[in-house]
């Protein structure tokens, strides 16, 4: 009886200490303070974005390069969210759409030039029908719970004559399954400038082969100038990907639909990782149309709505000289084992949408 006494009192002993390590990790990971480190590497045109000393993403901006983007960008697992090709080419992943990589913000026509398909692909004598936009300067960093970057930068023709001066805001931000990127960016006309509507805009993110949805057959898409992409069959034994949308689209009817946010979700390496890109109700075009496509292009086109609508709409955005408009958007990488909730992603739009 004794025996069964003691052992019985250090059974409790053992369960109070177990409760005690439970509730006070818990506690410890609700305190847990995420530290994002912005750190500026001038002499290599990019700047880097850690979450305490985790990977998150870099911002670059080689003369290279047609345009600025965030690349790498990393989930809290640390798994890669971004397709490496061309920057980084990975084994196993498609290699279409060369213009396609990393995070970025452009459209396919601004006064006839197309800023979207630009690459080091576009032969010598079709270059001048592409715009460029060249990264003037990092006007602010600034590391804490909240990450801050700043630049201005210029849309140009290929002689550097300026359409449209940029000015964009990143804030970065982070929790333990979560890694959150709200970009703001406006655009000052530099004389009257026209986006006509089109498919290819504005907000883009090529996304790791994992994520895509499966693609059975080849195919091929063909630009307003005639370039032809062909996108293979590639192997599918790995690819888990399927949209999501605020309306309830699914898969590859999301696309050419319209919803106040988009989820692109998947398996890698056993997590699954989310991706929401969520509009703003103060973006011209709002609801955005979703240019989701399966292989791997998951895109907010704002301005475009004529091949969307099927003819039904037609926006045909303009502005001045001296004219602005802003654009902003919340990117959100979430990881673990089941995806990001319904519930989560409109608590995040909602506070998104207060947003000024």
């Amino acid at each position: 009886m004794l025996l069964f006494f003691i052992n019985t009192f250090d059974m409790k002993k053992y369960f109070q200490l177990l409760l005690f390590v439970i509730i006070s990790s818990q506690i410890f990971a609700q305190q847990k303070k995420y530290f994002i480190n912005i750190q500026q590497v001038s002499d290599q045109q990019k700047v880097i974005i850690n979450v305490n000393d985790q990977s998150f993403t870099e911002f670059i901006f080689p003369d290279s390069l047609e345009k600025p983007v965030l690349f790498p960008i990393y989930a809290p697992d640390g798994n890669l969210v971004t397709r490496g090709f061309p920057l980084a080419p990975r084994a196993g992943e498609p290699t279409d759409h060369p213009h396609h990589f990393g995070l970025w913000f452009n459209y396919e026509k601004v006064n006839g030039l197309d800023f979207w398909n630009n690459s080091y692909n576009i032969p010598a004598d079709k270059k001048h029908l592409y715009g460029w936009i060249r990264t003037n300067n990092i006007t602010q960093t600034k590391s804490g719970e909240k990450g801050l970057l700043t630049y201005n930068a210029n849309w140009t023709d290929q002689q550097k004559n300026i359409l449209l001066i940029e000015s964009t805001t990143f804030i970065f931000s982070a929790n333990s399954n979560e890694r959150i990127i709200d970009r703001t960016t406006t655009l000052i006309a530099q004389q009257d400038v026209f986006f006509e509507d089109t498919k290819d805009g504005m907000l883009g993110l090529r996304i790791a082969h994992e994520l895509e949805l499966p693609i059975k057959d080849e195919r091929q898409f063909i630009d307003d100038k005639g370039n032809i992409t062909k996108v293979a069959v590639s192997d599918n034994s790995a690819v888990t990907g399927n949209y999501l949308t605020s309306e309830g689209k699914q898969g590859d009817s999301a696309w050419g639909t319209r919803a106040k946010w988009c989820l692109l979700y998947g398996k890698k390496n056993n997590d699954t990782i989310s991706i929401a890109i969520i509009d703003n109700p103060q973006n011209p075009g709002y609801p955005t149309f979703w240019h989701a496509r399966g292989y791997g292009l998951f895109a907010a086109n704002t301005l475009g709505q004529k091949i969307f609508s099927n003819g039904k709409l037609e926006l045909n955005f303009k502005l001045k000289k001296g004219e602005s408009a802003t654009f902003r958007y919340r990117i959100v990488i979430a990881s673990g084992k089941q995806k990001i909730s319904i519930d989560r992603i409109n608590k995040l739009s909602d506070e998104f949408a207060k947003v000024k």
